[in-house]
């Protein structure tokens, strides 16, 4: 699956420079989508895949709860869904994070009650007995659930998806080519870093000044960062322009494909993107060819941008 090379490619200033390069990009894009099937149909995703599909989605509510209790939070579970599901222990004292659990029982058809609570109530309901009643939700219960990087035990699969290579000046050539693109651009210190697990964001500076803020967590690994670095930067260029109907898994596709373009253009290795799609579009990895203009478009203006 890998994409490697071992020297940027260059396009010659010539008149038909445009055309070579955007002949190039759609060629890139098929080997990226040849890249994704292949690894939604891999042992190491298919692993992945299974055990995501053991955690539980959170409400919104829920979401800003943990957030507000542990802002580091990445993977979070019940201390029983740890021990049992995942072979993990939560380590002595830790703190527990609070979220609120749906209670689901049998139910009063007409003031849906639980049947205690219906017969404490002034309902009359007497048509069905309570052991005939359908399940339903009947209120909310305080519930502790407690994040990966508290406990301890066999580790979860992941997903090799960080960029490899030798380039000493991409790094500094998009930091100073934010102007150029309208972003304002950073590089934060991992101990400083009040994301989680991600490696990057793009969001607004604020309400008044609608110009992108991109941040990037620092590492060792400068081709990765030079990648997320691009992956932000597409998102500003594609998505901050009321485009907000666009689904979260149609943007992520969008600068993930951009980032391994502009990031194979300078030769790197990107190929772990594949896996970075297949986990936001495992159904259809056509997906990539029907954003293929603005794909296309984003990366040659970056490619422009950065310079040869």
């Amino acid at each position: 699956m890998a994409t490697s090379s071992d020297s940027s490619v260059s396009f010659e200033e010539t008149d038909t420079r445009h055309d070579e390069m955007h002949s190039t990009i759609e060629a890139w894009i098929d080997d990226l989508v040849d890249h994704v099937d292949d690894a939604q149909a891999s042992e190491e995703f298919q692993e992945w895949l299974d055990v995501q599909s053991r955690f539980h989605d959170y409400s919104h509510r829920n979401t800003l709860l943990i957030k507000l209790q542990c802002p580091e939070a990445t993977t979070v579970a019940g201390y029983n869904t740890w021990r049992n599901e995942f072979d993990r222990h939560v380590q002595e004292g830790e703190q527990a994070i609070w979220i609120w659990a749906p209670i689901i029982t049998k139910q009063c058809p007409e003031c849906e009650n639980s049947p205690s609570y219906h017969e404490d109530s002034d309902c009359a309901y007497d048509e069905t007995p309570p052991d005939e009643w359908s399940k339903g939700l009947v209120g909310f219960k305080p519930t502790a659930v407690f994040d990966i990087s508290q406990t301890e035990g066999e580790p979860l699969p992941e997903l090799e998806t960080e960029a490899t290579g030798t380039t000493a000046d991409l790094v500094p050539a998009l930091t100073e080519a934010a102007d150029a693109l309208g972003v304002t651009v950073r590089i934060v210190d991992a101990d400083k870093w009040a994301h989680g697990e991600a490696k990057g964001i793009c969001k607004y500076r604020s309400l008044h000044d609608l110009r992108p803020v991109v941040e990037a967590k620092a590492r060792t690994n400068q081709a990765d960062l030079a990648v997320t670095l691009l992956h932000e930067y597409a998102h500003a260029l594609l998505h901050f322009d009321g485009d907000g109907e666009i689904e979260r898994a149609k943007r992520e596709v969008e600068a993930e494909a951009v980032a391994y373009i502009v990031g194979r253009y300078w030769g790197l290795d990107t190929s772990g993107s594949a896996f970075y799609l297949a986990a936001w579009e495992s159904d259809d990895a056509e997906v990539v060819h029907e954003r293929l203009g603005r794909i296309s478009r984003t990366a040659a203006e970056l490619i422009e941008v950065l310079g040869e």
